[in-house]
């Protein structure tokens, strides 16, 4: 419900990758044989909340889809930043320079119900942060264009949060305050939090809490996620979270470190982490067969329809 194809910026890479860390032809290969590998295991579907701000660049994932076909790779719009708003929208909008209806509304909505610019694939959710600096002015507008958009289409929402600042909490405000349907928003990243009180504020709004991050040990170790999932699982909350690794084949923070150093500092941030290490701990911390089924079919399945 969280994993990334490629994590790219295109001004970065246009900019300053390619004949450095980048080979278009070996990246593309390489996300064909880890969506191969993960297919292998039974996943069907991965959720990709690349957005603007995260590089979505829809012909590239078409073109490694294409080769996995029996992978469904479901799509989002929005905007990822953790303050300020681009530049493309600073001056359009209403009571702007430009006074008009809020264009991010109407962009995203067109990515929704139209596709995403001509290469026919419709997004499926929405996808906005917020982060440790709060509700900023610029994160405040593009929440509520979001949450307007899910009013006018329908379509779920999942919010990057910062488990540290409880930022899951003020998201979740905003979203009620403009008659968001709670039931549709996942708070990404919740599983980075071990607060069992935090978590269960959260869930029992009726969101659903992203227990995305498993693999990367240097947020929130394995045994610690495991732990408070089964946790919640045992007071009743198997109904509100979803597993995943926000993991990608490829993500440019990282350049040419991402296949040596960071591989080598992170080695369980990968798509089969959870099939082959996590899945077995919730087992024997007491989650039963039918509670795994809910995080990993049945609430991602409601999620969506």
């Amino acid at each position: 419900m969280h994993e990334h194809v490629f994590v790219l910026s295109t001004e970065h890479l246009d900019n300053y990758g390619r004949g450095s860390w980048w080979d278009e032809e070996f990246r593309v290969a390489d996300a064909v044989a880890k969506l191969r590998n993960v297919a292998a295991k039974g996943v069907r579907t991965i959720v990709d909340p690349a957005v603007w701000g995260l590089g979505r660049y829809l012909p590239r994932v078409q073109r490694v889809a294409e080769q996995v076909p029996e992978l469904n790779v479901v799509v989002a719009t929005g905007l990822y930043s953790y303050d300020a708003i681009p530049h493309q929208y600073e001056h359009r909008g209403p009571g702007l320079l430009l006074d008009m209806p809020e264009p991010m509304v109407e962009d995203f909505a067109r990515d929704l119900t139209e596709g995403v610019a001509d290469t026919g694939v419709r997004a499926a959710f929405l996808r906005c942060v917020v982060e440790s600096k709060g509700l900023t002015p610029g994160v405040e507008r593009i929440c509520r264009a979001v949450a307007r958009t899910h009013l006018r289409t329908g379509a779920p929402i999942t919010v990057h949060t910062d488990s540290s600042t409880r930022s899951g909490l003020p998201a979740l405000g905003l979203f009620a305050e403009e008659g968001v349907d709670l039931t549709k928003v996942v708070v990404g990243h919740a599983g980075d939090s071990n607060d069992l009180d935090y978590l269960m504020r959260l869930a029992d709004t009726g969101a659903t809490l992203g227990m995305d991050r498993f693999g990367l040990d240097l947020y929130n170790p394995t045994p610690q996620r495991v732990a408070t999932v089964a946790a919640l699982c045992e007071r009743g909350y198997a109904d509100r979270m979803v597993l995943s690794h926000d993991a990608a084949c490829f993500m440019d923070y990282f350049g040419d470190a991402w296949d040596g150093t960071l591989s080598q500092a992170a080695p369980n941030w990968r798509f089969d982490h959870i099939h082959d290490d996590v899945l077995p701990a919730l087992r024997e911390a007491g989650v039963s067969d039918a509670q795994i089924e809910q995080m990993l079919v049945g609430n991602p399945r409601r999620y969506f329809s």
